[in-house]
């Protein structure tokens, strides 16, 4: 599983010009699956997003997580963060999770958030998505479950 987290001000998703998800001051989070992920990972990698301290403390440090500054949540599905680019021009998605396994997974990361966070904002699986942000820092930072847990 592959998460790209991006400290932002505000985000927000679109779906064919209605606003799905909206937060202000919290995490966007891409998420993606592969074939081979569990709900073990899909928890743990959760977890570590939620109690990641990235967000500034009174002395301008990055010392506290989203719950010490009531950050919301906005996690939006995202199958190319599996994208193979080393032959030629076009991606290939071939490690890129079969859909119906990578949506159950991505539920459930949110509903794991749910328990962590009170404001939970998603996208639409499988949809042409707009995802709009104004990143915080910038501060994005790409997590992959393959080096942080095995």
């Amino acid at each position: 599983m592959r998460a790209v987290v991006q400290r932002v001000m505000q985000a927000s998703v679109t779906v064919d010009g209605e606003v799905l998800g909206k937060i202000g001051k919290g995490l966007l989070i891409l998420l993606g699956a592969e074939d081979g992920d569990t709900r073990e990972i899909t928890e743990k990698l959760a977890d570590k997003i939620c109690r990641l301290r990235i967000f500034e403390d009174e002395n301008g440090k990055t010392n506290l997580s989203l719950a010490d500054v009531g950050g919301e949540l906005l996690v939006v599905s995202q199958f190319t963060l599996y994208a193979d680019c080393r032959k030629g021009n076009r991606p290939s998605f071939v490690k890129a999770g079969a859909p119906q396994m990578a949506e159950a997974l991505y539920e459930y990361f949110l509903a794991r958030c749910q328990e962590q966070a009170d404001v939970v904002e998603r996208g639409r699986f499988g949809a042409d998505m707009k995802v709009e942000l104004l990143n915080d820092g910038p501060f994005t930072l790409m997590l992959d479950s393959a080096q942080l847990f095995q």
